[in-house]
Formats: C-alpha cells, sequence, structure tokens
C-alpha cells in the first residue's frame, strides 16, 4: 500500500457505492475539497468487511478522512447484522416517565455501545444525537425524538453524549434549531417553521443550549425556514449560524451542513450554489449524498480554501481509541452488560405510539 497524501481536510463529504473503494471513489476521496466520507446500508456487509474499508479510506490521506455515520438507533441504524440493536430514543423517553434515573444510566449506556462498536470497526463518528423536540407533528423525526419535554430531551441527549464521549467519540446533535413542529419532510419539500425566535428559545433551542455547554463536538442545521428569522433555510443562514448558533450560544465546534443534495435544500439554488451558500452562512463541512455526478460537478467549479479555524475543529472530529475489533469489544465485561442492557430496552417495550 502506498504512503498516505498529506493534505488538509477539504470542506465536503461525499458517498461511495460499495462495500469497497473502486478507483472512482479514491478519485474523488483524494480530491483537495474532501474531508469525509458518510456510510450507508449499502456500504456494509460485515464487521470484518467493515473495518477494511473504513481502514482502506484512513489510509488514504493524512491527516485521515472524517468517516462518519448515521446511526441513531431505531429505523435509523445502517449497521445491524454484527451490531447491537439501539432502540429507538423515544423509547429512552419512555423509561423517563416511569423512572428519570434508568432512563440516564441507559442513556448513558446507549451511547457507549453505540460508539464503542463503530470505533472498533473504524467509524469516527455517528450524527447523533437527535436533539429536536417531539411536537407530534413530524413524522421523519417521530420516535427519532427523546421526548416532547425540551428538558428531558437535553438531560437524555446529556447523558448519551457521555456514553458517546467514554467510547472515543464526539457527539452531533441535530436538526438546529429544531425540525420537530414541522409536517413536512425536508427530504422531499422545504418544511416552514412559523414560530418566532422566543417560541424557539423556550423549547427547541433547550436542548442546543445545554449540550453547548457541556461541549457539544457538532451540530447539523435543519433544511426548514423560519421566516420570522430569516428567509433562507437555517443551513444557508448567517443569522442562525454566524450570529444565534456561534455568538449567541457560543457554539465553538464542527457545523456540518445536513444533505444537499434534499429538497430542503432546492432553495439555494444548483449544487455550487448549494455549497457556497452554506459554506459563506458558516457551515464548516457540507455533506452531498447519494449523487456521484453532484459531487464530479462541485469538484469540477468549486474553488475554495478552509479557514484556518474550520480545519482545526474538523481534526477535533476524528475517534478516539478504537483499536480492539469488535470480536475483541465483546470480551469486556463492561460492554457486554451495557450491550443486554440496551437490547432490552427494546425487547421489553416494543413499538411505543408517537407522541400526539
Amino acid at each position: 500500500m502506498s504512503a498516505p497524501r498529506t493534505m488538509p481536510l477539504g470542506p465536503v463529504m461525499i458517498d461511495i457505492a460499495g462495500t469497497a473503494l473502486d478507483d472512482d471513489d479514491r478519485r474523488r476521496l483524494l480530491h483537495p475539497l474532501t474531508g469525509g466520507i458518510i456510510l450507508f446500508t449499502r456500504n456494509y456487509a460485515s464487521p470484518e468487511q467493515l473495518a477494511r474499508l473504513t481502514a482502506d479510506i484512513h489510509a488514504l490521506r493524512d491527516p485521515p478522512l472524517i468517516i462518519a455515520v448515521d446511526h441513531e438507533g431505531g429505523r435509523v441504524q445502517r449497521f445491524r447484522e454484527g451490531f447491537t440493536q439501539i432502540p429507538p430514543m423515544r423509547q429512552l423517553g419512555a423509561v423517563w416517565d416511569e423512572n428519570p434515573e434508568r432512563a440516564r444510566h441507559l442513556a448513558v449506556e446507549a451511547g457507549m455501545v453505540l460508539a464503542a462498536e463503530l470505533r472498533a470497526c473504524g467509524v469516527d463518528l455517528s450524527f447523533t444525537p437527535v436533539l429536536d423536540v417531539d411536537h407530534g407533528a413530524s413524522s421523519v423525526i417521530g420516535d427519532r425524538a427523546f421526548h416532547r419535554d425540551p428538558e428531558v430531551v437535553a438531560a437524555l441527549a446529556q447523558k448519551l453524549m457521555h456514553g458517546l464521549r467514554r467510547a472515543g467519540m464526539a457527539a452531533v446533535g441535530k436538526h438546529f434549531p429544531g425540525h420537530g413542529h414541522v409536517r413536512a419532510d425536508s427530504h422531499l419539500e422545504v418544511p416552514v417553521d412559523e414560530r418566532s425566535l422566543a417560541d424557539l428559545e423556550l423549547s427547541d433551542l433547550v436542548p442546543f443550549r445545554l449540550l453547548i455547554g457541556e461541549g457539544l463536538g457538532g451540530i447539523m442545521p435543519a433544511h426548514v425556514i423560519y421566516p420570522q428569522v430569516d428567509a433562507k433555510p437555517a443551513g444557508f443562514s448567517e443569522i442562525w449560524l454566524k450570529e444565534i448558533l456561534r455568538q449567541r450560544l457560543g457554539f465553538s465546534g464542527v457545523i456540518f451542513s445536513d444533505d444537499l443534495s434534499m429538497e430542503g435544500a432546492s432553495v439555494a439554488g444548483g449544487i455550487e450554489a448549494r455549497a457556497r451558500a452554506a459554506l459563506a452562512a458558516g457551515c464548516d463541512m457540507v455533506l452531498v449524498c447519494n449523487n456521484p455526478a453532484a459531487v464530479d460537478e462541485l469538484y469540477g467549479c468549486l474553488d475554495y480554501t478552509a479557514p484556518a479555524a474550520s480545519l482545526a475543529r474538523l481534526i477535533r472530529m476524528h475517534g478516539r481509541g478504537g483499536a480492539r475489533s469488535l470480536a475483541g469489544l465483546r470480551t469486556d465485561p463492561g460492554y457486554q452488560r451495557a450491550a443486554a442492557e440496551v437490547q432490552a430496552i427494546g425487547m421489553r417495550r416494543g413499538d411505543l405510539p408517537l407522541y400526539g
């Protein structure tokens, strides 16, 4: 294997088609604009295959590319066979309603198991936790949200973040400033939330504010328009990202855009316009998923040098530890106990109804 190519991390996170790298993947991953890769279910066959894939990706560049995945639990868990089944976060909220201390404990265990398994396979981070408050409106959020009470969302997400940290993974909260009040799915259309900033501060911003104070590593803004604050979706808004998130809330971590291929991003124009708008608004890294032609188009026209502050923030998103294989991890009694507890949540509670 050739020595890794030394180059700074770029501002774009992309994906690949299969379970191993091909020549087109390597070409895109070695492009100076690439800084990370997001994996999907199609990229997974087994823990051993995943570990080989992540090792090949990390060996391409120095510093290595950031390897991410959406692995929250419930219906958003990309790797299943060979991994612990993480329950939807709603089930932790249901435990809270019966026993808050037990729910806090289980949230730490869930975060630790989730991160330890991914780190053992070479994945740097998961885009979790979901910090959206469940207002009973959004089917795309639904049981991904911890609870309808923002204070409970904050408390459980904080504990999940502590579990992630214990296993060497940073937390990425989403979808700032809150996606749970709108019915529209930003994958398919452009949602609009008519609430005022004051209303959002009393509810949806509560979990973000608490976790920022606890050192939250990353935040992903929503492709949602809040017209009483700005006419642009939050992920393209300097008001939301620079004035409110950076200045008012004091966030110093990485801002990842949500997928620029989603319909909710279409208001910004074509792929180049979307990327430029997100980066100008304050995103450190933009995601372009499931559209390799758009990646090639973007790389053919975008001239962008990441600020030094963005580069420093991105480097902190690499995972720590994780030298053991998943098989080796399973010999750890602490992990075994935690994994059994986490799996038992879903088996005991089954599918819970949405709050309404």
